[in-house]
């Protein structure tokens, strides 16, 4: 095998006893791609979005709520990779539907949910804009002016290649927008403090 190659693969025979029968071998292949593109994501203010304490009097009986925030999303990776960021809702109990993020339960009733975007993308010192797949990577298209939906992946191009698809980028700047919407709290038990408790991890995947 070429010394230099990134692929790792692994053979295993398993062979079962007796031996008379000679067919009771099967090959086992293990592959995988080991890169050296590592990176790593990171987000300003250790991804704490604090809406800070809110008065029921400041909000809606009958209507939702909005609070508007933005961090800050970088990538650093050691040299120029295919990426893709995926979005997983830790709070999977309270989502309010495929797109949005959920913020907890109160008595059996959702608080909420909260939608991510993004917005003055950067890769390499270049405006890039979002591009979003609904099919696990396999395509992309335009995710400009749409939010980053959970079951969505989102990565990052200036379309110099022609299609829609990922581009390779060293480092990637981004703001990251959260909006978050607090349900009608009319028939809500807010006699006592309540805890909004949105949790979502940001996933790297390698293309």
């Amino acid at each position: 095998m070429n010394p230099c190659s990134r692929l790792v693969v692994i053979s295993l025979l398993l062979t079962a006893l007796p031996q008379a029968y000679a067919a009771s071998s099967i090959d086992l292949t293990v592959t995988g791609l080991i890169t050296p593109s590592a990176c790593e994501p990171l987000l300003s203010n250790t991804g704490v979005v604090d809406l800070g304490k809110i008065s029921v009097n400041d909000l809606k009986p009958d209507g939702y709520t909005t609070f508007k925030r933005t961090l800050q999303l970088s990538v650093e990776c050691l040299a120029p990779a295919l990426f893709a960021l995926k979005g997983i809702d830790n709070s999977t109990g309270s989502i309010d539907s495929n797109s949005y993020y959920g913020l907890g339960m109160i008595d059996g009733k959702k608080i909420g949910s909260y939608l991510l975007d993004t917005s003055n993308s950067q890769a390499d010192g270049s405006a890039v804009l979002p591009i979003l797949s609904r099919d696990g990577g396999n395509t992309w298209g335009s995710g400009d002016g749409e939010p980053w939906a959970v079951t969505k992946h989102i990565a990052f191009s200036d379309q110099s290649s022609g299609p829609w698809a990922p581009m390779l980028i060293k480092t990637l700047t981004t703001d990251l927008l959260i909006e978050t919407m607090i349900s009608p709290i009319r028939g809500m038990n807010l006699d006592n403090d309540v805890l909004i408790d949105g949790s979502a991890t940001l996933e790297l995947l390698y293309l």
